[in-house]
């Protein structure tokens, strides 16, 4: 079990809808106020990523053996690769008192859903198909036939991130700034309502071994 803490934040949109700049910014403007969950992936780092903070890179095989362990939240195959939120993972978040940002697919999204964990969900959307494609080609990590997964891939997301109900607010980001400033007021507008007093969720007796811990 997780949800002891803080309601945890959920953002979600196709690679390439800006919202991982989104969210370095709200962790670089509130450090000690909101802590990244770091997921797990069996892709390969790319470029300038750092095993244990933007990712845990794993294998197919170790992934899949702890998800039969039942360590996980959330998992989902997208690409090939296999990507996930281990349990663990959004403990460390909460037991050092700030509020837990997962940066998932919609599939975790529709898992996280089922669980107690009540999060707000945020979807970040593309100015239009032509902009993400853009965006997408510009960072040349893939080939042609992946990045063509990716945008067809990209497509359903946006159907599913439109669909009522699915999400708490949507955010079009064809401006960053106004983006981020969407982001910021509905933050502060549900968290301040809604925020639980924070439980940590550490087995361990006595104070917790996270609290001390400053941003990742």
């Amino acid at each position: 079990m997780v949800q002891k803490g803080p309601r945890p934040l959920v953002l979600c949109g196709p690679s390439g809808s800006g919202k991982s700049t989104l969210l370095k910014r709200l962790l670089k403007e509130f450090p000690d106020k909101f802590g990244f969950s770091v997921s797990h992936t069996t892709r390969n780092p790319r470029p300038g990523e750092k095993d244990g903070v933007h990712y845990h890179f794993t294998t197919k095989e170790e992934m899949s053996a702890a998800i039969g362990r039942g360590e996980f939240i959330e998992n989902a195959t997208f690409s090939g690769n296999m990507y996930g939120t281990s349990k663990q993972a959004v403990n460390d978040v909460q037991c050092s008192g700030r509020i837990c940002v997962l940066d998932i697919e919609i599939e975790g999204v529709k898992q996280v859903k089922k669980t107690d964990l009540n999060p707000l969900l945020v979807f970040v959307m593309p100015p239009s198909i032509e902009e993400l494609e853009r965006r997408l080609r510009a960072r040349n990590t893939e080939e042609e036939e992946a990045l063509k997964k990716r945008l067809d891939t990209a497509r359903k997301e946006i159907l599913f991130g439109q669909e009522p109900g699915n999400f708490h607010i949507i955010i079009l980001n064809d401006n960053l700034d106004k983006a981020y400033s969407e982001l910021r007021d509905f933050i502060s507008q549900n968290m301040e309502e809604k925020e639980r007093e924070t439980t940590c969720p550490c087995p361990s007796p006595g104070p917790c071994p996270n609290e001390t811990r400053g941003s990742e």
